[in-house]
């Protein structure tokens, strides 16, 4: 993962490799190498392992080119890797976008719903308050309409009654004066009337006194047994001359008895008149 992540120190250390091996090479030839040996041998020897450095240094620049390339593909990986990672990124994030987009609509449409829902309701409850208000100043406009009839129809009761009730007056007054003059015309023929019941009445008395004398007079010719021979009816209207009270419940002896002493007692009052 250190490689492909860093592909440059990767090479490096590469070809420090070959080179810490081309020495160790060298090195290992020398060592080698017995003492004492010629010059030839050990520059044959040197050759050798020249070529073996030689060899190990193209071997290292093909570790170098290997290491290179897998940097190159680490790069590219790595690109690709970020490319896909972006991609993925830019895809979670649309969706996200794209859900929170049908989210915000799926929160706008059921906010809306219900904004129109209570928009509805207040409209049906404002409708039903203006219908009853409307219900409410009709009725009022109708109570106000017949109130005014009403009033209307009463003054019209009112002045016809205040005109019958002039027209009676009027009239009452009328028929007053009638029977005032009819009562006065009356009052005069009722003292006319009494004035000659008081004459008749006086004359009445005139003759009663005169009828009392002269039964006085007759008795005392008679006495009580003349008055015997008198039927209770006929000693009623004697009695009612004199005027004798309650002489209709008195027997025909009691009207003797009465009209005997009332004869007498007048008798005496007239004599001493």
């Amino acid at each position: 993962m250190s490689r492909v992540v860093k592909p440059a120190d990767a090479a490096g250390e590469a070809v420090a490799g070959a080179r810490d091996k081309g020495r160790r090479v060298t090195a290992a030839v020398f060592d080698a190498a017995p003492v004492g040996d010629s010059v030839e041998i050990r520059a044959e020897r040197a050759r050798e392992a020249e070529e073996r450095a030689v060899e190990a240094a193209r071997e290292s620049k093909a570790l170098a080119d290997r290491a290179r390339a897998v940097s190159e593909r680490g790069h590219a990986r790595v690109a690709e890797v970020e490319r896909e990672t972006n991609r993925q990124i830019k895809e979670r994030v649309a969706e996200a976008q794209k859900e929170a987009e049908e989210l915000v609509r799926a929160e706008r449409q059921a906010a809306e719903s219900d904004a129109a829902e209570q928009l509805e309701d207040a409209e049906e409850e404002v409708d039903d308050e203006i219908a009853r208000a409307e219900d409410e100043a009709e009725a009022s406009q109708r109570r106000a309409q017949e109130l005014v009839e009403e009033a209307t129809q009463a003054l019209a009761d009112a002045r016809r009654l205040a005109e019958e009730a002039a027209e009676a007056a009027r009239a009452a007054a009328e028929d007053a004066n009638r029977q005032a003059q009819q009562l006065q015309e009356e009052a005069k023929q009722r003292r006319s009337d009494a004035e000659a019941r008081v004459k008749a009445a006086e004359k009445l008395q005139q003759r009663a006194a005169a009828t009392a004398k002269q039964t006085a007079r007759e008795l005392d010719q008679t006495g009580t047994r003349g008055l015997d021979a008198y039927k209770k009816p006929e000693l009623v209207e004697l009695a009612a001359t004199i005027g004798i009270e309650n002489r209709s419940d008195l027997t025909k002896d009691e009207l003797v008895d009465v009209i005997t002493k009332a004869a007498r007692r007048r008798g005496k009052q007239g004599a001493r008149s």
